[in-house]
């Protein structure tokens, strides 16, 4: 059975970059980064026994959360004993080390996760002789942004977009700039309030304040997208999955209908401004009150918050089935275009997923993939999408700024 060949690499240089140091005299530019020593970057791959990755956005809290990944590894020599003097890694195993993940394909090399090593766990399970494990745990770069404090955010006055706000936050954790996406944004904020926080948490401030996405994505860089790209309407050419042979096949499809993102209420504070609220009151005879509530967040004049307000409840009020996670399975037969789909879909892509049912119907909906897990051994290989509707939809939020909705469809 052909499936993509995994490479892993684990990076025991300090510093960000996942790129090999650029020596004065050596290197290539565009592919190397500048440093005075050359970084040890080692490959795994022949090693590793298991690899587990989960990265994407949590539809409760509203907001990408850090990836993560789990490898295990067959260490037979000790190679990843910290106490081994004999490992050819000895003095190099230590945390927030680098750790990437890719697969080729097709004579395609696509990313699948990088991160920080955060710990090894060495095992020995019963039974299995000399059988030694150790497994990696690693996090992508939110969790670096989390550990760093700030306060004042140099340079970020009023007036400034929300993109230019991102990095100048990111500036002030040291980021570099090359291992950045960042739209300019659309809205324009106050100055940073200069409060103690987490670098993550300022971020994600502004994140909220744009209506807008940010996310670290596959290749270890900080995406910061506006909400011009975020709150589109699924877009686009769908990749079609479907059971009845006319699209991908797929392992497994989880439909669901319930009331987990339901809000009918919205409360929107921006600092120094008023609360503003937005409701529909037929939702909430129908489902019960189902409120949403943001404090402190930075655009500069209620009007905007209001906006958001309206917007948000508008593409929440109701419910429908929806495709909540998608499996497909690498090793079925004459795989071609799911093995493309599972390394290739990555979040806001559009899926269009069908399902045949009982009594000659179906469930099918067209949604973006907005979480992305894979798991592989020697003899699997599953990757699961989580799909979610727009963060909030595009017309929406496009009638709300100019004033097409009206109270029959929203109360204030």
């Amino acid at each position: 059975m052909a499936v993509p060949t995994i490479n892993v690499t684990i990076n025991f240089s300090t510093g960000p970059s996942f790129a090999q140091a650029f020596i004065i005299g050596s290197g290539i530019f565009g592919v190397n980064v500048l440093a005075d020593n050359e970084a040890v970057i080692v490959d795994v791959s022949n090693q590793v026994d298991k690899i587990d990755t989960v990265r994407g956005r949590n539809a409760q809290a509203d907001q990408f959360q850090t990836g993560q990944l789990s490898l295990r590894i067959v260490d037979m020599n000790g190679d990843f004993n910290p106490q081994n003097p004999s490992s050819p890694y000895a003095g190099l195993l230590n945390p927030m080390r680098k750790v990437q993940i890719t697969a080729t394909w097709n004579s395609v090399t696509y990313p699948i996760f990088s991160g920080f090593i955060t710990g090894y766990s060495t095992t020995t399970p019963k039974d299995t002789g000399e059988v030694v494990y150790t497994t990696i745990t690693a996090v992508d770069a939110f969790r670096l942004a989390q550990n760093a404090q700030v306060s004042t955010v140099t340079d970020a006055g009023a007036g400034q977009l929300s993109g230019t706000r991102i990095n100048k936050i990111l500036d002030q954790i040291g980021w570099p700039a090359s291992m950045r996406d960042v739209d300019a944004g659309q809205t324009t904020l106050i100055a940073d309030p200069g409060t103690p926080r987490t670098a993550l948490q300022a971020m994600q401030t502004v994140e909220i304040s744009e209506y807008g996405s940010l996310y670290v994505n596959a290749s270890g860089e900080f995406v910061f997208q506006d909400r011009a790209f975020t709150t589109s309407s699924v877009t686009g050419t769908p990749v079609v999955f479907n059971d009845n042979g006319t699209g991908i096949q797929y392992f497994n499809a989880l439909w669901l209908l319930n009331d987990v993102l339901i809000y009918n209420s919205a409360q929107i504070t921006r600092t120094g401004g008023t609360t503003q609220t937005a409701i529909n009151q037929a939702s909430i005879d129908k489902y019960f009150i189902h409120s949403y509530n943001q404090q402190n967040l930075l655009m500069e004049t209620d009007a905007v918050a209001l906006d958001y307000a309206r917007a948000y409840v508008a593409s929440r009020a109701e419910t429908t089935t929806r495709c909540d996670a998608i499996t497909l399975d690498l090793y079925t037969a004459d795989y071609n275009a799911g093995i493309i789909a599972a390394l290739d879909l990555d979040f806001f892509d559009p899926v269009t997923i069908t399902t045949t049912q009982p009594g000659s119907s179906a469930l099918t909906k067209t949604l973006q993939v907005f979480g992305v897990a894979h798991s592989i051994t020697p003899n699997s290989w599953k990757t699961q999408f989580t799909t979610l509707e727009p963060i909030i939809d595009g017309f929406i939020l496009d009638s709300t700024l100019y004033g097409i909705l009206g109270t029959s469809v929203l109360s204030y």
